[in-house]
């Protein structure tokens, strides 16, 4: 006769291990998305404190917690961020394809092909191999730059939820201040939305240049980010 309960901790067993592998595999990206909502949950909250407090400052209504997540106040603030990053992750994908370091773990190596410049002529025949690798033509080639084109048409949208949040923050001020509403075109040639997106570019440009300098003479064990701690300064690539 089978015993219920053996069946039952083989069960949670099996249920654990699968878990197990689940962590494992994706613990990067489960810290990572958990710490970006920690952190979008924390600018919600200060956001709505302080949009409260200019409310109450010029005697207008306070707006609620759940009607703050349509304010321009906090949607224009998190776009342009976004709008950022992802210029961010777009630019630095695209530059180092064809720009170089030397020394840097961030950088290809300076005389040597790397796996990731080809694309290996029988890789059509493996079944493993993604779906436009094996389809070839107009597919294989959308595919070679997928990861740009997707960022960039990401920085694209935040860039243009920037602008009509920020028109409707702009246009706010506006109104206090008996002054004519303007369009988002408008307000996206304004020097207000200008400043908005440079002081968040150039700071997100200076620390990629950072990182790709102290990646020559820096380590961090154990980190893909990082050169072998017993390495010279001057070898190029992260192997």
């Amino acid at each position: 006769m089978i015993n219920p309960s053996r069946v039952s901790r083989r069960s949670r067993t099996s249920d654990a291990n699968k878990m197990g592998r689940i962590w494992k595999n994706n613990s990067l990206s489960i810290v990572l998305f958990a710490l970006f909502f920690l952190c979008l949950s924390g600018q919600y909250l200060a956001g709505w404190y302080s949009h409260n407090e200019g409310q109450r400052e010029h005697h207008r209504p306070e707006t609620s917690f759940s009607g703050y997540v349509i304010e321009a106040h906090f949607l224009e603030a998190l776009f342009e961020n976004w709008e950022s990053e992802f210029l961010q992750i777009g630019a630095f994908v695209i530059l180092t394809a064809f720009l170089f370091q030397k020394g840097s773990a961030e950088s290809k190596p300076l005389d040597k092909k790397e796996r990731v410049d080809e694309i290996k002529s029988d890789s059509v025949y493996d079944p493993k191999m993604p779906w436009p690798v094996r389809q070839r033509g107009l597919a294989l080639t959308l595919y070679s730059y997928s990861s740009s084109i997707a960022v960039l048409l990401l920085f694209v949208l935040s860039f243009v939820l920037h602008g009509l949040s920020g028109a409707r923050h702009y246009n706010q001020d506006q109104f206090e201040h008996g002054q004519p509403a303007v369009s988002t075109v408008e307000y996206m040639s304004t020097s207000t939305f200008w400043f908005e997106s440079f002081q968040n570019w150039q700071s997100e440009f200076l620390s990629i240049a950072v990182m790709v300098v102290f990646t020559i003479f820096l380590r961090q064990i154990g980190s893909p980010e990082s050169k072998p701690v017993d390495t010279p300064h001057g070898e190029t690539g992260s192997n």
